[in-house]
Protein backbone atom coordinates (compact mmCIF):
# COMPACT_ATOMS: atom_id res chain seq x y z
CA UNK A 1 0.00 0.00 0.00
CA UNK A 2 3.17 2.37 0.65
CA UNK A 3 4.36 1.53 -2.82
CA UNK A 4 0.89 2.74 -4.35
CA UNK A 5 0.67 5.70 -2.12
CA UNK A 6 4.44 6.89 -3.49
CA UNK A 7 3.30 6.17 -6.90
CA UNK A 8 0.66 8.07 -7.06
CA UNK A 9 3.20 11.30 -5.18
CA UNK A 10 5.50 10.23 -8.45
CA UNK A 11 2.48 10.86 -10.52
CA UNK A 12 1.10 14.10 -8.90
CA UNK A 13 4.86 15.71 -9.24
CA UNK A 14 5.03 14.87 -12.46
CA UNK A 15 2.18 15.98 -13.51
CA UNK A 16 1.92 19.54 -11.71
CA UNK A 17 5.65 19.98 -13.46
CA UNK A 18 3.58 19.78 -16.78
CA UNK A 19 1.17 21.91 -15.72
CA UNK A 20 -2.07 19.61 -14.86
CA UNK A 21 -3.14 20.98 -12.08
CA UNK A 22 -6.30 19.41 -11.54
CA UNK A 23 -4.68 15.72 -12.32
CA UNK A 24 -1.75 16.67 -9.14
CA UNK A 25 -4.40 17.79 -6.91
CA UNK A 26 -6.24 13.94 -7.58
CA UNK A 27 -3.24 12.16 -7.63
CA UNK A 28 -1.88 14.15 -3.99
CA UNK A 29 -5.33 13.18 -2.50
CA UNK A 30 -5.09 9.69 -3.09
CA UNK A 31 -1.70 9.11 -2.28
CA UNK A 32 -2.78 11.11 1.12
CA UNK A 33 -5.30 8.65 1.49
CA UNK A 34 -3.01 5.78 0.55
CA UNK A 35 -0.37 6.65 3.10
CA UNK A 36 -2.72 7.13 6.22
CA UNK A 37 -4.51 3.67 5.86
CA UNK A 38 -0.95 2.39 5.48
CA UNK A 39 -0.03 4.36 8.64
CA UNK A 40 -3.38 3.10 10.46
CA UNK A 41 -3.07 -0.83 9.39
CA UNK A 42 0.60 -0.84 10.51
CA UNK A 43 0.31 1.30 13.68
CA UNK A 44 -2.98 -1.85 14.21
CA UNK A 45 -0.75 -4.60 13.29
CA UNK A 46 2.22 -3.32 15.57
CA UNK A 47 -0.22 -3.47 18.28
CA UNK A 48 -1.75 -6.38 17.52
CA UNK A 49 1.44 -8.21 17.92
CA UNK A 50 2.16 -6.93 20.85
CA UNK A 51 -1.22 -8.02 22.52
CA UNK A 52 -0.44 -11.49 21.18
CA UNK A 53 2.64 -12.06 22.31
CA UNK A 54 2.00 -11.44 26.16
Amino acid sequence: MLHYAVVFFIIALVAALFGFGGIAAGAVGIAKMLFFIFVILAVVSFVYGLIRRS
